[in-house]
């Protein structure tokens, strides 16, 4: 029993450490990262405007939020967008994360 028990724990410290970060680095105690997410290649998109939404997580037993570019995009009037960049920041690798993404566009 005992056995089994050390083997629970371990493999959730590895299912909770191999999850700690989103973007392309990650650490245990804090991470902030901004990251390139994809471009549209037609030149002819200006970046006029902005907008940002984002996921909030806290001990991982409670999400809300909309990171969603389609959706940013709707809700912001941008009908057209030139780029999507994204941004992360996780504390206590699980104890609160928040993911957010940031759509440019006319």
């Amino acid at each position: 029993m005992r056995k089994l028990s050390k083997f629970f724990v371990v493999m959730l410290l590895l299912v909770t450490i191999s999850n700690c970060s989103t973007g392309p680095v990650g650490s245990l105690l804090f991470t902030k990262t901004n990251f390139e997410g994809s471009s549209n290649f037609d030149s002819s998109v200006r970046s006029t405007k902005s907008a940002t939404g984002c996921l909030h997580s806290v001990l991982g037993l409670v999400s809300w939020g909309n990171a969603g570019a389609g959706q940013i995009a709707s809700d912001n009037d941008i009908r057209r967008i030139a780029t999507i960049d994204h941004s992360n920041m996780h504390i206590l690798i699980f104890f609160y994360s928040r993911y957010c993404t940031v759509v440019y566009g006319e």
